[in-house]
């Protein structure tokens, strides 16, 4: 068993008592990122330690399960100054107020839009200008640039994004959907997925099932999903459409009985479960879960958020994440908010600028060394 030595003082002849490697690991693996980051300087053996791809995973797994948020953020992006912004969870939750670190993100400049594309281990997404790609980890500041993939511009053509990880092979990958619209409603789409583990692109099978609509995937049980609808829009077309990372095959996703009434539906993940939100125009706003993945008859609704006021165009979004007790944090309109399902009570989060986008993601040491 490998052992740390301390130093002995000019006072003291005798060495100081020897802490057991587990012991260490376990004290490290409970720190902050920037602690970690300042520990890797203390000596050859820590650094050794904490760059370990075993520690980062433990560090991560121990991180995410936190039931503090100690290590959890949230991250937006701002309008009218074009910026990315991160406040701890917790404050968020808790406090109702942000805390907010402007990030230096790669590319950053104040007339280029930014786009999250997703959230993963630790690990965002962005594009910037919608067409050059970054995984980046704000924690450890390291980012990958990704290669351009080699679409062609060409006019009615739109680009989304979705971004998620491989467990089977400890890969990240970026897919990319390009659509273009042609004449009489007629369309084509183009699929690529980026491999970070292998650093190129490849093209799949086109997207199965009518047009994706204009959001990033959202990933839950190893794929990625989009709204897709068949005739431009109508939510009675509405279905949601997965993409298997590790087979790189399509499935449908079965969806909940809504309530009647006019509505609107938007696709969201909570953790590592689907949801969807279901707006009833300036009545309520029922969030659904998947509570087990694949089984129509395991939607959930969690929550009916009534709309207390005309809220007029504003609507509110699909929640970002959900605490233990219940608070949910998602936006209305430009606003960040917490709802408290269990007194029903909504809190506009003070100190924020008016949000474009957000989500949250853990602290995480992953891609702390790029290849």
């Amino acid at each position: 068993m490998a052992l740390l030595k301390q130093q002995k003082t000019s006072d003291d002849p005798e060495y100081v008592p020897r802490l057991l490697q587990e012991i260490i690991v376990e004290i490290l693996s409970r720190l902050p990122v920037e602690s970690l980051l300042r520990c890797r300087s203390v000596c050859k053996s820590w650094y050794s330690l904490i760059s370990d791809p075993h520690f980062v995973k433990t560090h991560l797994t121990l991180s995410t399960r936190n039931k503090h948020y100690a290590h959890h953020r949230l991250i937006f992006s701002t309008v009218p100054k074009i910026n990315l912004k991160s406040s701890s969870l917790y404050h968020v939750l808790y406090n109702h107020s942000v805390d907010a670190l402007e990030l230096d993100y790669p590319l950053k400049h104040p007339r280029k839009s930014v786009w999250i594309v997703g959230s993963c281990n630790g690990l965002l997404c962005i594009a910037i200008e919608e067409d050059t790609l970054f995984i980046w980890n704000p924690s450890t500041r390291n980012s990958s640039r990704l290669p351009y993939c080699g679409r062609k511009a060409l006019p009615g053509c739109y680009v989304l994004y979705g971004f998620g990880y491989q467990e089977s092979t400890d890969d990240y990958r970026v897919v990319e959907i390009s659509c273009v619209f042609k004449d009489r409603a007629k369309y084509s789409t183009s699929v690529r997925i980026y491999s970070l583990k292998y650093g190129n692109w490849k093209k799949i099978d086109a997207f199965p099932h009518g047009i994706p609509l204009d959001d990033s995937g959202k990933l839950s049980n190893g794929a990625l999903h989009w709204a897709a609808s068949k005739d431009f829009g109508s939510s009675y077309s509405w279905m949601i459409v997965s993409l298997d990372l590790a087979k790189e095959t399509y499935g449908e996703i079965l969806q909940p009985v809504y309530d009647e009434g006019d509505k609107d539906l938007t696709l969201g993940a909570l953790g590592e479960s689907l949801c969807v939100l279901c707006n009833y125009r300036g009545v309520r706003a029922d969030v659904w879960v998947m509570k087990v993945y694949g089984v129509k008859d395991s939607w959930s609704k969690l929550v009916s958020i009534p709309y207390l006021t005309d809220p007029g165009r504003d609507q509110f979004s699909v929640p970002f994440c959900i605490s233990n007790d219940g608070k949910l944090l998602l936006q209305f309109g430009s606003k960040l908010v917490v709802y408290d399902s269990k007194s029903s009570s909504a809190s506009e989060i003070q100190n924020a600028d008016e949000c474009l986008e957000a989500c949250t993601f853990v602290e995480s040491l992953v891609l702390m060394v790029l290849a």
